[in-house]
């Protein structure tokens, strides 16, 4: 699905990646976990082609192609999806209106709003928001947990082939984390979608069992191994990584 070689990504003159490799498998569920400072989030954004960041050696290849000369947009109707630690408010753009254009944009659709509210409805169940919540506008006065709710309603309009998660769990009370992770395992078996959960902490693993798990330190991956790695992690912190 997604080959990172030798990724290189540096951010004003200063070098963050410092040669990262690593695949995420097709179907499969990663989980990211790093300190602070560690690269994890430089890496979600150079996946997803943030201008900001500068790749200076290496390759991004999303199922064979690489994909370092698309843009973000391109790079999201290739299938990609990157939820935000902190989205942006965006006044005057009504909710219910913008999934819709999102949804036929990446199905090639052209629902009307009552076709559309129909299929929006059972994503809404999902993550166990209200109806009035589509009249709002986006983001706009949200909540951290509303904001966070509202990445993941995208996720599941748009139906990625390659999520990234970038802290999705950061602020969040336990039911809320059961709610997104609801949500995630929901696509994940409805449409075997690729998942890559970068988080510090292990409480969202225990509701999404990741079937790799590496650890990022200094810019590169320190250490891959199972779900146990996260255990590993929770009894001894980072401190023993080399």
């Amino acid at each position: 699905m997604l080959a990172i070689k030798n990724l290189h990504s540096s951010i004003g003159g200063s070098e963050i990646l410092k040669g990262v490799n690593l695949d995420v498998l097709e179907g499969k569920v990663h989980a990211l976990m790093g300190q602070n400072g560690s690269g994890k989030s430089t890496l979600a954004q150079t996946i997803m082609g943030h201008p900001s960041f500068e790749v200076t050696a290496g390759d991004i290849e999303l199922n064979g192609t690489s994909i370092l000369d698309m843009e973000p947009t391109e790079r999201a109707r290739a299938g990609i999806f990157l939820s935000f630690q902190y989205p942006s408010e965006v006044g005057g753009v009504n909710i219910a209106s913008y999934l819709r254009l999102i949804y036929n944009k990446s199905h090639d659709a052209h629902l009307s709003p009552v076709k559309f509210r129909e299929i929006l409805k059972e994503k809404m169940e999902i993550l166990r928001m209200k109806e009035d919540f589509l009249s709002r506008y986006l983001n706009d006065g949200f909540s951290g947990g509303e904001k966070k709710r509202m990445e993941m309603l995208q996720m599941l309009v748009l139906e990625p082939k390659l999520v990234i998660l970038d802290e999705v769990d950061s602020g969040l009370d336990i039911d809320a984390v059961k709610i997104v992770s609801a949500a995630v395992q929901h696509l994940h078996e409805a449409t075997r979608a690729s998942i890559l959960i970068i988080t510090h902490y292990s409480r969202i693993l225990k509701y999404i069992e990741p079937d790799f798990v590496h650890i990022m330190k200094d810019g590169l991956i320190a250490k891959t191994g199972g779900a146990e790695l996260a255990n590993e992690l929770e009894e001894k912190g980072y401190a023993h990584i080399a």
